[in-house]
């Protein structure tokens, strides 16, 4: 089945050296033969919000789930050398990443020494660390001065400089500290590279005017729009999402590069510490603390609870639940251009302890997507009686278009069933192919089953169901190294020339904005 032509047929398949050679109604041999009746043999899965995309539990369980390439296009990374370097020639899938808004943050504003790379695994250790200089999370609630905008963006722009595929952001913990100026110009710092700004949009999950989480989402589609920018919305699976999904259908038609993510479960999962779990601000979400639950013992929690662990563990991760979601839930899988994206968090044990490649499924402690996602919403088509069609370009050849048509070659050749294609390959049982996963203790880290075979770059990397230890034929998906920059500093009287027009002198009214171009106020 290849979601881009719609092409859906009994064939043979023919691999060779990394590609598919042919499709063909013959007869073939090879070295190897998988015996796929009764399957379907579909492109590798692509998820493009994997906060244990560096880890390597992270990618071997969701090997079981059937995706091939994991990106964390939210999170995303510090020092993107040093990111593909660890991984060469070393990683089970393909790899990748974005600029991280947040880690940057956290460099300058927490004057953190982050020199080594961080990623998605990292965050929790970042989060808690953040509150030692001061016992504030500058990152998260302070405004940047001019001076440290630009030493932000200058930072990011050598990130991007080196291949990341974008900046992505945090930008709903960051609320009270990311103006709209910096938010508008970090999309900028992207945007000079033609590349994306994928975002947790701020205000997300806020039900009530005047801060309605669609108007998150408006800033950074109005903001891309004025820049022409490949957009990414995560997880658009909260309150608002269909007005946010009406935009991005008509920006589309006008031949804007834009698109969403939702991953198919109804409860949520962050840390306890976040802006918007706060006492002042949870009731914007129409929740209270009953609605989140302990991963540690899968039990719902209280006011009481949640007091005593963030004092203790302000980066502890829990689950939310949102009952909304049930209504929703059914409908995103029929949603155009909406992906399959599972948010799956850092891998890590009951006790906190990050876990290894040799560590069993049992063993991880927090949300089921880490593990479920994808044969979800296999399993949840086939019951919803959605085509499978649809839900296969929601899981492989949207996120690789997008991707593509944003200039990213590696993408151009994935996410399709055709020939001359990567063979990035997963085949699943569309009658028993299930999640396994769930919120009970012991159970979060259970491998999807029904996805018998994963081929990555034309390796083999899934077979009978168990994932092979043998061969590392991860690619990098990345933009090619440049060696000049293209960020330019902010500067007070050159923004206001700019702006009139490179009129001279500025009205005398005008001083006070100039004044305070990125500054605090």
């Amino acid at each position: 089945m290849d979601p881009e032509t719609k092409f859906d047929a009994v064939r043979n398949v023919c691999v060779r050296d990394g590609k598919i050679a042919h499709i063909t109604e013959d007869d073939i041999a090879g070295k190897e033969t998988i015996e796929a009746k009764g399957h379907v043999v579909a492109p590798g899965f692509i998820d493009t919000h994997h906060h244990g995309a560096g880890n390597p539990w992270g990618v071997k369980v969701s090997l079981r789930d059937g995706v091939t390439t994991p990106l964390d296009l939210e999170m995303g990374v510090i020092n993107v050398n040093g990111f593909y370097a660890e991984r060469d020639g070393k990683w089970p899938v393909n790899y990748g990443a974005g600029v991280s808004h947040e880690f940057h943050r956290m460099r300058v504003l927490d004057n953190m020494d982050i020199s080594t790379t961080a990623h998605g695994d990292d965050f929790g250790r970042l989060r808690n660390e953040s509150y030692k200089e001061n016992d504030t999370p500058d990152w998260a609630v302070t405004r940047a001065s001019l001076e440290q905008l630009n030493e932000m963006l200058a930072n990011m722009d050598e990130d991007l400089k080196a291949g990341g595929l974008g900046i992505v952001s945090t930008t709903g913990y960051m609320g009270k500290g990311v103006t709209t100026l910096e938010l508008f110009n970090v999309q900028r710092v992207a945007a000079n590279y033609g590349r994306l700004y994928a975002s947790h949009v701020r205000l997300l999950g806020n039900t009530s005017p005047p801060t309605e989480a669609t108007l998150g989402a408006f800033e950074q589609i109005a903001n891309g729009v004025a820049l022409n920018q490949p957009l990414l919305l995560s997880h658009n699976n909260n309150a608002g999402w269909w007005e946010v999904e009406e935009h991005l259908q008509l920006l589309r038609k006008q031949g804007y590069n834009v698109w969403s993510e939702y991953y198919p479960y109804t409860c949520g999962s962050s840390t306890i510490g976040s802006e918007f779990i706060k006492p002042d601000n949870i009731g914007a979400l129409n929740l209270d603390y009953t609605n989140l639950i302990d991963p540690r013992s899968g039990e719902k929690m209280n006011r009481e609870i949640y007091d005593k662990i963030v004092a203790e563990d302000p980066a502890y991760i829990i689950i939310l639940c949102i009952p909304a979601r049930e209504e929703w839930l059914p409908m995103w899988l029929s949603v155009p251009h909406m992906t399959v994206a599972g948010d799956q968090m850092p891998p890590v044990d009951e006790k906190g302890n990050k876990l290894g490649w040799d560590d069993p499924f049992e063993a991880y402690n927090g949300h089921p997507r880490s593990a479920g996602t994808h044969a979800k919403t296999l399993r949840l088509a086939r019951e919803l009686d959605v085509p499978l069609m649809q839900v296969l370009a929601q899981n492989s050849y949207w996120s690789a278009k997008h991707l593509g048509d944003a200039g990213l070659e590696a993408m151009k050749v994935r996410g399709r069933l055709q020939e001359g294609m990567v063979a990035d390959i997963t085949i699943f049982s569309p009658e028993t192919v299930t999640d396994n996963a769930g919120y009970k203790v012991g159970t979060n880290g259970l491998p999807s089953t029904g996805i018998p075979y994963v081929l990555v770059n034309g390796v083999i990397m899934v077979k009978d169901s168990e994932v092979q230890d043998s061969a590392r034929p991860g690619q990098p998906i990345r933009y090619s190294v440049e060696s000049t920059g293209r960020f330019k500093p902010l500067e007070k009287e050159g923004y206001l020339k700019n702006l009139l027009g490179g009129a001279i002198p500025v009205p005398h009214g005008m001083h006070g904005a100039g004044e305070h171009v990125g500054e605090q106020h």
